[in-house]
């Protein structure tokens, strides 16, 4: 582990600043005001990470937050150790922002059909959601996309990636967004993050959060399997049942949406009747919603309720971009002898062809017969909120805040 590398640095921090809107200027998309929110945003984000020795290192530092940091740091070792991921400055730093978020994606829709709307950024390419460092911005930016006649929403994301291009200047660090989330999703999330270091292919946003997705929850069973308590297992495994099920009432959702949109009424451009199916669609989702809670019990019981109450086409068409290509990366880990050197070489191979749509026809050779998924295969989770997933709220977490 490259610990010696995570160390502030504030002489760069201008010069970072610089770069992104520099970056941003000679792309020609979006407007100077969005760059500076976003550049002045990340900065403030990096300066306020210190390494987490330092914070080791402080009487002020409360115990609990001490835990997490030592197992956070477990976790990044088993990353690099176990699962192949870079092993580099990133997750070695601890920043508390002091906020309920990292930032908040604005994503949006057209009202009949499942297709984000698409944004362009200078080295990420063209993305389905808009990312904002202040509330009220992203809420403002989803108030434009309705004006505009779609459908939108905004959710928060806990930890998000730099692609590795900013180890140079400390990686980027664990946060007080998702430190204190259980064992098992803590894993997840680092794991997720890292896996956009080992590759990002610009402007195929589902390929990407696919494959990232895949990497968390297979490593993320990993790490339970051989590292977590029982009793880490046996919290994982609770939770991780509700999700499953939430999982699956939302791909039959977006499935009888899918058929609304392409109905021959759709076709024949009878939007009252498209409307009507799509209400009905709708609320048979929340009712099924209601008759799953009902059955739950114990914390998290109301995990889902905002997310249920907003969800719209936009809400649906983000949930799919992160696990729709899952399974076939699953298999493809399958195919390559569950060997991860060899797994992430594969997905490079992929990422070489030329469009999303060779990606997606190679990747499906190894989409599995969900008849002949074995009984022990690692337990599918959906993405953590980066999200992601919408049941890890701060309200549900324990407060390890450094005292102000």
């Amino acid at each position: 582990m490259n610990r010696g590398a995570c160390r502030r640095r504030p002489a760069l921090w201008g010069a970072l600043a610089l770069a992104a809107l520099g970056a941003a200027l000679l792309s020609g998309c979006g407007t100077l005001g969005y760059y500076w929110q976003a550049a002045h945003g990340h900065v403030r984000l990096m300066r306020a990470a210190r390494p987490v020795s330092d914070w080791l290192a402080d009487a002020q530092t409360p115990e609990r937050l001490r835990e997490r940091l030592l197992l956070a740091q477990r976790i990044r070792r088993f990353a690099s150790e176990q699962l192949a991921l870079p092993d580099n400055a990133s997750y070695t730093g601890y920043a508390d922002l002091g906020r309920a978020a990292a930032v908040w994606n604005v994503v949006a829709a057209p009202p009949y059909a499942l297709t984000l709307k698409t944004w362009c950024f200078p080295v990420a390419g063209c993305v389905g959601y808009r990312g904002y460092y202040d509330l009220q911005a992203a809420q403002a930016e989803a108030q434009a996309q309705r004006d505009a006649g779609l459908e939108a929403s905004v959710y928060p994301v806990p930890a998000y990636s730099t692609l590795g291009w900013l180890n140079w200047a400390g990686g980027d660090p664990l946060l007080s967004t998702f430190i204190a989330y259980p064992e098992g999703e803590l894993a997840r999330i680092v794991f997720h993050e890292l896996a956009h270091q080992v590759l990002y292919v610009a402007g195929d946003t589902g390929f990407n959060e696919s494959y990232a997705t895949a990497v968390e929850r297979l490593g993320g069973a990993q790490w339970l399997h051989t590292q977590a308590s029982p009793a880490a297992r046996e919290e994982y495994a609770a939770f991780d049942a509700r999700r499953r099920q939430m999982r699956m009432l939302m791909l039959d959702t977006r499935r009888r949406l899918e058929q609304v949109y392409d109905s021959p009424v759709a076709r024949a451009g009878d939007w009252p009747a498209v409307e009507a199916a799509k209400q009905a669609a709708m609320a048979e989702f929340r009712a099924r919603y209601a008759a799953l809670r009902a059955q739950w019990t114990g914390p998290r019981q109301g995990a889902w309720d905002a997310w249920v109450a907003g969800a719209n086409n936009a809400t649906f068409a983000a949930q799919a971009a992160y696990d729709q290509g899952v399974p076939a990366f699953e298999g493809l880990f399958a195919h390559e002898g569950r060997d991860w050197p060899r797994f992430h070489a594969a997905v490079r191979r992929l990422a070489r062809l030329p469009t999303p749509e060779a990606r997606r026809a190679a990747l499906a050779a190894f989409t599995p017969d969900p008849a002949a998924v074995p009984a022990a295969a690692p337990p599918a989770a959906a993405p953590a909120q980066d999200a992601r997933d919408p049941s890890l709220t701060n309200e549900n977490r324990t407060d390890v805040r450094h005292p102000h």
